[in-house]
């Protein structure tokens, strides 16, 4: 049996106002997994290592359906063994299932010696920031960062069902908001095209999940109110919650901003990694 051993980052979905169409990667938080394969064998066996809990059915991990895909694709048998080494928390809102389901597809496909292969997976994959302009056909546009783009992400001891948050949300929009998002999202592209970091904040603004998703993050709107008049160019949630982030264009801000969203949070009595 070969073996790799791959890390994928953490992700921030939606960057506010393209929600199911953009993400980010974050640095320096991940899944760590070890990948085995075998050919001309069969099976499919997930161990869990990291210390958080998961099913301990592999037909309940989120992994599963991913490398399942591919081996299908693949079209001859394979044995593939998954050792999950470190974990993302699941329902942190910074793309957990899709961290290690990319980096089990990933592996697998090194492995077996095949070609690369969208909002969450889209970043994990590719890195930096992503546009899914197409869902089907998949279609993912990879745009520059600026230098000065700085991300602070707030992870409270809490739990958002992803499910949830999406049953949340409104069936139908006003035209007018529908239009205020769409400038907002084209602002928000040309802000990473012209590496405009002003531009990215002021279209950081979510007029469609925002409004329904807050009431699961408490005292958003007071850290919100915080966090933007201590220089912030923008907050919001990060994918479907209950991590947010806010948007700052020097690392000591940044710093300093995920200070205060921390505090916040420990305030209330909840604990918080930034």
């Amino acid at each position: 049996m070969k073996h790799i051993k791959v890390f994928a980052p953490g992700t921030v979905a939606n960057l506010g106002c393209g929600f199911d169409v953009m993400g980010l990667t974050l640095d320096g938080v991940g899944d760590v997994l070890e990948v085995g394969v075998a050919e001309n064998a069969e099976g499919f066996e997930i161990r869990n290592r990291s210390g958080v809990e998961l099913p301990g059915n592999v037909e309940e991990n989120v992994i599963t359906p991913a490398v399942r895909a591919l081996l299908e694709a693949y079209g001859r048998p394979v044995r593939i063994e998954v050792e999950i080494l470190e974990k993302i928390a699941p329902g942190s809102g910074i793309g957990s299932s899709a961290a290690s389901s990319a980096a089990a597809v990933y592996g697998v496909n090194e492995l077996l010696g095949g070609t690369p292969h969208a909002d969450n997976v889209g970043p994990a994959l590719l890195g930096g920031v992503v546009l899914v302009r197409g869902y089907r056909p998949f279609d993912i546009v990879r745009l520059p960062v600026p230098d000065n783009f700085f991300y602070a992400v707030a992870h409270p001891g809490i739990v958002v069902s992803t499910r949830e948050a999406r049953e949340a949300l409104p069936k139908r929009i006003p035209l007018s908001d529908a239009v205020a998002q769409w400038g907002n999202v084209g602002g928000l592209v040309a802000g990473f095209a012209l590496r405009d970091v002003a531009l990215i904040g002021r279209s950081m603004h979510d007029v469609v999940a925002e409004p329904y998703r807050k009431g699961f993050i408490p005292g958003y709107d007071a850290l919100k109110e915080q966090v933007l008049a201590g220089g912030a160019l923008a907050m919001n949630i990060a994918g479907s919650g209950p991590s947010v982030f806010a948007l700052a264009s020097n690392y000591e801000a940044a710093v300093r901003i995920s200070g205060e969203m921390k505090r916040h949070f420990e305030g209330l009595g909840i604990g918080c990694n930034s």
